[in-house]
Order: structure tokens, then C-alpha cells, then sequence
């Protein structure tokens, strides 16, 4: 299947497509596919992440509509917790989006984590460089967040970390890895009106500090109320000049390029690792007195010894 075949196609092009990438990721049809995708720069990638219950689904209905709203075509990626039993998607993100079946300009994917514990899945940059070259804005929402599942900032353009009012995050920001995660920061529930105030306030405290030992501006920090639409169009005008600012002065490709970059290191490590167990267990099949660190000494020197042979 082409590009040109997916934008005449549609969304149930697209679903088909997405589909042979997670059963035949490395059939040649699948990796010319992505690799032409690859080639376009395409759309605004924005990964939207923050803690369980901030409000993630809430603010990208809201978004939905200001997008769409203005004809701008969008696709959502949104990664869900796996069942331990099934591995399939636990919580199924995308019910509690509101969209139209019909509407061509708006796709929704879900996926399961599975044991990925950067807060997105195995597939996502796949389908992400496939959404990007098809659709205006891709918007990536992890599952919830903590300060060591940040996998999106390394395969999006844009991050929005969100926080809301009383949950005491201005401290956990000032940790270290935290800081260097968002290109803007977003206190949800607006409307409550005070403790949202003072949520920013703090935050915007907790930045200036971080930000002053580093020489860098802190990442700018809104609020938003996704149930009465305030702040939305400001969330919006700010990632976009973000994108415009990287695409003038050339920055975007580079951007990508680490991406990628990033993107075939996991790939080939998990490759290999997976090649690695089975052979494991083929070894321990044979010789039962082999300890774990052993094992692990012995299949490292021989994956080395083969890849000199191979000069690799």
C-alpha cells in the first residue's frame, strides 16, 4: 500500500494499514510504507502526559473541537495500561472522546502499553510517522505518568505536561528529568479558580528556580478549564508557534532525525534481546547447571564474537 492509496482510502485505510504494521512490522510492503512516510515532514506531533486523573482525555475533547473546529485534520494516539492476561488495552481511552464515525478528518487509535514502561507503546512511532505524514496535528496521550516514564518527549515534537490544582507537583518538577520533559506546562480545572491560580503560581516558582541553574527560560505555564473551553485556544497558539519557530529555523529536521534515531535504538535493542531469550532458553534447556550470570557472560562474548566476525 502507498500514501496515495491511504489519503484516498481514508480512515478505514489507515485502521488496515495500522494493522499490518503491528502483524508484519518488517514485511517489505510494511517498511516501504513507512519509510515513504518517513520522507514527509507532515504534521505537528504533540505528546500530551501528566499523572492519572489530570485530565488528559477531558482536555484532548476539547481540543478535538477547536481543531476540527478550524479544519485542521487530526489523528490521536492514545496509549492505554495493558491487562496482564490479554496484553490488550485496559481502559480504552478513546469511549471517552467524543467523535463522529463519519468525520474523515478525525482518527482515533488506541494502544496497549504492554510491558513498554515509558508511558507509550511499541508501535507508537511507527503509527506516529504514518499519522504525521496524513494528518495537520497528532496528538500522542500516555498512559499516566511518573517522573521516569518519559519515553514521548523523545518521539514527539512538542510535549504538554499536565498538572491540576492541589496535587502538589512544584516540587516533583524541580527534581531532576522532570524539567527537561515539557515545552509548556498545563494546570487543568481552570474553573476551580483559586487553588488553579495558585497550582500555577507555585509552578511557575518551582520552574524559575530549575530553569536558573540551567541559563534557560522555564517552559511557559497555562491553565485551562477543558469543561468551558477557556484556555484552549492559547494552549493551541502556543505549540503552534513552537512548530512554526522549528520548522523556520530548520530545527525540525534535526528533531526528527533523533527521533528516528532513538526510535531504531529501542527497536534493535528489543530485537535483540527477544533473540537473546530465546537462545537463552534453548542453552538452559541443554545445560540446567548454568547460572543466570553465567548464562548472561557466556551468550554476551558469543553475540560479540559474531557480530566481529560479521564486522557490524
Amino acid at each position: 500500500m502507498r500514501l496515495e492509496d491511504l489519503r484516498a482510502g481514508g480512515k478505514a485505510a489507515l485502521a488496515r494499514a495500522l494493522a499490518t504494521i503491528e502483524t508484519r512490522p518488517t514485511a517489505p510492503e510494511t517498511v516501504a510504507l513507512l519509510d515513504a512516510a518517513h520522507q514527509v515532514e507532515g504534521g505537528h506531533v504533540i505528546g500530551l502526559t501528566g499523572p492519572p486523573g489530570v485530565g488528559k482525555s477531558t482536555l484532548i475533547n476539547a481540543l478535538i473541537a477547536r481543531l476540527r473546529g478550524a479544519g485542521r485534520r487530526l489523528a490521536i494516539i492514545a496509549v492505554d495500561p495493558s491487562s496482564r492476561s490479554s496484553g490488550g488495552a485496559l481502559l480504552g481511552d478513546r469511549t471517552r472522546f467524543v467523535t463522529d464515525p463519519a468525520d474523515q478528518g478525525l482518527f482515533v487509535r488506541s494502544m496497549a502499553a504492554r510491558d513498554r514502561l515509558g508511558g507509550v507503546a511499541e508501535m507508537t512511532f511507527p503509527a506516529i510517522v504514518l499519522m504525521r505524514a496524513l494528518y495537520d496535528v497528532v496528538l500522542v496521550e500516555t498512559v499516566g505518568v511518573g517522573q521516569s516514564e518519559t519515553e514521548v518527549a523523545e518521539l514527539a515534537d512538542s510535549i504538554a505536561l499536565l498538572t491540576q490544582p492541589g496535587a502538589g507537583d512544584g516540587l516533583q518538577f524541580m527534581k531532576a528529568g522532570i524539567m527537561e520533559i515539557p515545552h509548556c506546562l498545563v494546570v487543568t480545572k481552570g474553573d476551580m479558580g483559586a487553588p488553579a491560580r495558585r497550582a500555577a503560581a507555585d509552578l511557575k516558582g518551582a520552574l524559575s528556580l530549575v530553569a536558573g541553574g540551567t541559563g534557560e527560560a522555564p517552559p511557559p505555564v497555562l491553565t485551562v478549564s477543558s469543561a468551558k473551553g477557556e484556555g484552549i485556544a492559547e494552549l493551541l497558539e502556543t505549540l503552534d508557534r513552537r512548530f512554526a519557530g522549528l520548522r523556520e529555523s530548520g530545527r525540525l529536521a534535526a528533531l526528527r532525525k533523533g527521533q528516528s534515531d532513538y526510535w531504531m535504538q529501542a527497536a534493535l535493542r528489543d530485537r535483540a534481546g527477544r533473540s537473546a531469550w530465546e537462545l537463552a532458553g534453548r542453552v538452559l534447556q541443554a545445560d540446567e547447571t548454568t547460572g543466570p550470570f553465567g548464562l548472561v557472560a557466556r551468550l554476551g562474548s558469543t553475540i560479540e564474537k559474531i557480530l566481529i566476525e560479521a564486522k557490524l
